[in-house]
């Protein structure tokens, strides 16, 4: 009987000690969401790991990273990402359910993998998780996802994006990509200039917005016909 009862007391303490964990795990995540959406994201996982990488390579750490706020970055840039990463941003509520499961189909069948992940989910993992992937990650993105949908809403998701987001090598976000590749600010940045950051974006350690390679330019120029296609931000605009 004695033996029983402390097994039951030890059941009983993991159990309270996993609802602490998850209490505490709720609620300072979302605390850290809700301050996030009024406190600029000076710093992202991502910076941390890419200036580890750079120093175990020999280089000196380099993080190119200054916020600015939406209103001074060219209108042109937000349309220009969407049209390249995620033509339904302004419809969706954070999962675009359809890449998914295109992405899934392409996996099986043996094709070249390729991301699915709307804005928003590159936003929950740029600002909260690591890159690498795994089970972990996806669901943990997927919980931040809504949160930062839930509690952000489109324009704060998108500024954050377009301040975190790494676009060259140590290069993160529109004000440092403005200055290092085109040597200007983020409110002057041209319509083709904001096409060619948005080409590179899948992959910004090989694409280079400053000089594009002629594949670059050819995907530079499906960019910008289709940003006359989507939808235009911020949502005010495509009501109006």
């Amino acid at each position: 009987m004695a033996t029983k009862k402390q097994n039951t007391n030890s059941m009983n303490k993991v159990l309270r000690w996993i609802r602490n964990l998850l209490i505490f795990f709720f609620t300072s995540t979302t605390l850290a969401v809700v301050i996030l959406k009024y406190v600029p994201v000076y710093v992202t996982p991502l910076m941390l790991i890419r200036a580890c990488e750079q120093m175990l390579d020999g280089e000196s750490p380099t993080i190119n990273h200054e916020w600015v706020p939406l209103e001074k970055i060219n209108h042109n840039l937000p349309q220009a990402v969407m049209a390249s990463e995620d033509n339904l941003f302004l419809k969706h509520n954070g999962f675009d359910l359809a890449q998914i499961q295109k992405a899934q189909i392409e996996a099986k069948e043996g094709k070249r993998q390729r991301g699915a992940s709307t804005i928003s989910q590159q936003t929950a993992r740029n600002v909260f998780l690591w890159q690498h992937r795994s089970w972990l990650r996806k669901g943990l993105e997927a919980y931040f996802t809504f949160l930062i949908e839930t509690i952000w809403g489109k324009e704060r998701i998108m500024e954050v994006y377009l301040n975190s987001i790494e676009m060259g090598k140590g290069i993160y976000g529109a004000q440092a990509v403005a200055q290092c590749n085109f040597g200007t600010t983020p409110d002057r940045l041209t319509k083709d200039q904001c096409a060619y950051i948005a080409v590179s974006l899948p992959n910004p350690l090989s694409r280079d917005s400053a000089h594009p390679t002629p594949k670059m330019r050819k995907m530079h120029n499906t960019i910008m016909t289709r940003m006359n296609q989507i939808d235009k931000f911020p949502p005010e605009a495509c009501a109006k």
